[in-house]
């Protein structure tokens, strides 16, 4: 067979056993379904995997502006935009959004954290050059579509970092004491930290490993929502990732326990139970 045609062949009979190989490690077991085609793009979004351990090494030149050039290109409600992210690569300054949130070690030692935010101030400060009073602006709806665009535009980062051979993971922790986050960077009223992203190349001595997620017998509905098949899915996702932890040296609990552990209490929330006290706070009204 010569070269091209083997180019010509399509990607599922040249890749079969890279997208099987790919499915198994998401799922912790075999998915009955096949792919129509594989590639890289795939590949990529099926290896994702949070990265906790990062190597003394900074990050080229120009890969902050490819990674924000990524981010907008994610889909916009109505082109509003209403996200922004703060770079934080100053040593004593990711100590102390380490310190509010929860004090994770990786935070001081990826070489950049990302916080992205919900930014209505931008929007409010074009409403007034416009000599208009913006009561959209101050409505719940407003402030959750600024929190759905910074995720989405975060996610296109995340891609694009994993393209180029960079690790990450998300800081949820970052909502643990937003006000003391946004006196730390300068946010004015109206502006929102959603979340924090540490950014940079793994630790090979560390190595962070694909988490077998949910089977789709949980997640994926037809047409209608379906609870039936639910019990059956979260009791094999409970063993499948029981063993994944004990592969990896981690507690065995399994995710039904751990789930309802995470919010069982408002203590287990480490502060975040007063999300709405600290949003009054930041100026946002919430109607």
């Amino acid at each position: 067979m010569s070269t091209d045609d083997t180019l010509e062949r399509p990607l599922e009979t040249l890749l079969p056993e890279a997208a099987a190989a790919a499915l198994h490690r998401r799922y912790g077991t075999h998915l009955a379904a096949s792919l129509p085609a594989w590639n890289d793009t795939l590949e990529t979004l099926l290896a994702h995997r949070s990265v906790r351990a990062y190597k003394d090494r900074p990050l080229p030149d120009g890969t902050l502006e490819t990674l924000i050039a990524a981010a907008q290109s994610a889909p916009s409600s109505s082109n509003l935009q209403t996200w922004s992210v703060v770079a934080v690569e100053d040593i004593e300054r990711k100590a102390r959004l380490s310190v509010l949130a929860g004090n994770q070690a990786h935070i001081r030692d990826a070489p950049l954290l990302l916080v992205w935010l919900a930014d209505l101030a931008r929007l409010e400060a074009v409403a007034a050059r416009a000599s208009v009073k913006p009561e959209g602006l101050h409505y719940l709806e407003t402030l959750l579509v600024g929190v759905i665009d910074a995720a989405l535009a975060a996610q296109n980062a995340v891609v694009a970092l994993e393209s180029l051979g960079l690790g990450s993971v998300y800081i949820g922790a970052i909502r643990n004491a937003p006000e003391q986050v946004a006196a730390e960077l300068g946010l004015p009223p109206h502006v929102l930290p959603v979340f924090g992203l540490c950014v940079g190349y793994e630790d090979p001595a560390r190595p962070a490993q694909v988490k077998p997620r949910l089977p789709q017998s949980v997640v994926l509905h037809r047409e209608r929502y379906n609870a039936h098949a639910q019990p059956a899915g979260i009791s094999l996702y409970d063993d499948i990732l029981s063993g994944f932890q004990a592969q990896q040296g981690q507690s065995e609990a399994v995710w039904t326990h751990r789930s309802v552990e995470r919010w069982r209490t408002r203590e287990s929330l480490h502060g975040r139970d007063r999300l709405r006290d600290a949003l009054a706070a930041l100026g946002f009204e919430l109607r």
